[in-house]
């Protein structure tokens, strides 16, 4: 099996002219793919890149990301995808941070002006060239070779972690480690050649570069994207490619169902997370019964998963499946959740090993899980986000779910308290004010009283303190509640 990008890339040459890609209104077959990202690999070249060259790509999803990475891993160079969502002072950091000589990006997208953005390469001594236009050379018999030099253990991408609980840190991943992992994950959702995925998830963080591009090219299906700030051109794409799986974000997607003709729309996806487009007799009654999946950067894309689709008993109630294979896994006396194995990373950039795992291998998640006697694992919190109040453990996500369950939107964290320690504090999303009063004696009848929050702030959508990933600033919301 191929184990290097520019071999799969090869191995997928019989699918031709099918479609390896689909946004909006571009298309991008297996055959363009090949013969387009061979046209960059050799300008790559002609630049001086070449094995272990770190080549940054800023682009959202679509064809000039696809054939921009496959061109770069083709010759062995190291992708470093770059978010669409980061500032000019962000982009400085990461860039210094991963060594990327030549960066090639889109000029603009969606009123960010990435020319101004990258204008100023001073302090920046890797960075060689900044290009708004993908390289293009004349293909010969330069790029086999370079080819046949790069192997499955080479650095495949250093992909960035989203940054929502510390700074963002690059995860580097080998070609045998992802494309290995996501052919064993294609294994467990079935994805095939037939299929048509739907992905919301970003290409430039994992879920999407590999849970989702990734693994397309590895089944030699076809992916569906969009990038249309019209909900309705989203959703006549949706009914033309007629996707088969879907996954992503489902937050991503809640614009497609408030838009007037969504009740009248038909989709056809019977796999995959993305409900709310999805067939209405694959749509589960309760959610929390079907397994949900937890990913990470550091793990190449989904760590827990399980291929069971349906409905399951009571007692698995918000189950996240089990470990992919390949992967070893251990709970620590505190709870958190340990891995190590083939598909984890390599570590940190720039970090040394003993920054990134223990004496023994194990990589320390900092997610706070249990596990069942059947082997089934239920995600509580991340480390440090469990509060502590007056010597017991509160989840967040329960108090959430249970305000939830009263009609509001909230955010849960911990605030100090000189006599417990930690007391539960909630800022409740809303555009209108909110009753807190009748809102505790709601919580108290599905709460154990300490869980049920003592302090409220009321925030707008607007005035959530949010990281340029998209996420909300977690260490900030303790600002909101400031007299």
């Amino acid at each position: 099996m191929s184990d290097t990008v520019g071999a799969l890339l090869t191995a997928r040459t019989e699918r031709g002219g099918h479609p390896l890609l689909i946004c909006d209104d571009q298309t991008l077959s297996y055959a363009d793919a090949d013969r387009r990202s061979a046209e960059v690999a050799c300008g790559l070249l002609a630049l001086g890149a070449g094995k272990g060259t770190h080549v940054g790509v800023l682009h959202p999803n679509g064809p000039e990301f696809v054939v921009t990475m496959l061109a770069a891993a083709r010759i062995g160079a190291a992708v470093v995808p770059y978010s669409t969502f980061a500032t000019a002072a962000e982009l400085r950091t990461q860039l210094r941070d991963s060594d990327v000589s030549i960066m090639v990006s889109t000029p603009t997208y969606r009123g960010n002006d990435y020319r101004a953005r990258l204008a100023d390469t001073a302090g920046l001594p890797c960075l060689r060239h900044v290009l708004f236009d993908p390289p293009a050379g004349t293909v010969d018999a330069q790029l086999c070779a370079v080819e046949a030099d790069v192997d499955g253990t080479d650095v495949l991408a250093i992909i960035y972690t989203s940054g929502s609980t510390g700074p963002p840190k690059g995860a580097i991943h080998t070609h045998a480690g992802l494309l290995g992992h996501q052919r064993n994950l294609n294994h467990i959702r079935g994805l095939g050649p037939s299929d048509v995925l739907f992905c919301n998830s970003p290409f430039f963080w994992v879920g999407g570069f590999a849970f989702g591009l990734l693994a397309t090219i590895v089944a030699g299906s076809t992916l569906v994207c969009s990038n249309a700030t019209d909900a309705g051109a989203t959703l006549d794409l949706l009914e033309a490619v007629r996707p088969t799986v879907t996954n992503g974000f489902v937050a991503g997607i809640a614009h497609l169902t408030r838009h007037p003709s969504f009740a009248r729309r038909r989709f056809t996806a019977r796999r995959g997370n993305l409900y709310p487009i999805m067939a209405p007799e694959a749509r589960p009654a309760d959610p929390e019964l079907r397994h949900n999946m937890l990913g990470m950067t550091e793990a190449g894309s989904v760590l827990l998963i399980d291929g069971d689709d349906g409905d399951q008993p009571e007692h698995r109630r918000g189950s996240f499946g089990r470990p992919a294979p390949n992967f070893e896994t251990k709970v620590s006396d505190t709870g958190e959740l340990c891995i190590r194995g083939p598909c984890v990373m390599q570590g940190y950039y720039g970090r040394v090993r003993e920054d990134c795992f223990d004496v023994d291998g194990w990589f320390h998640t900092g997610d706070l899980v249990r596990v069942d006697e059947d082997g089934y694992f239920y995600y509580l919190t991340r480390a440090g986000a469990m509060i502590k109040t007056a010597g017991a453990n509160v989840t967040p996500a329960e108090v959430v779910k249970a305000i939830a369950a009263q009609g509001f939107t909230a955010h849960v964290t911990g605030l100090p308290d000189d006599e417990r320690g930690q007391i539960v504090a909630a800022v409740i999303v809303s555009d209108e004010p909110v009753d807190t009063d009748a809102l505790v004696r709601a919580l108290r009848a599905d709460l154990s009283v300490y869980k049920v929050p003592r302090r409220f702030a009321v925030c707008r959508p607007e005035h959530i303190p949010m990281l340029s990933s998209g996420k909300v600033d977690m260490p900030s919301l303790a600002g909101l509640f400031d007299d």
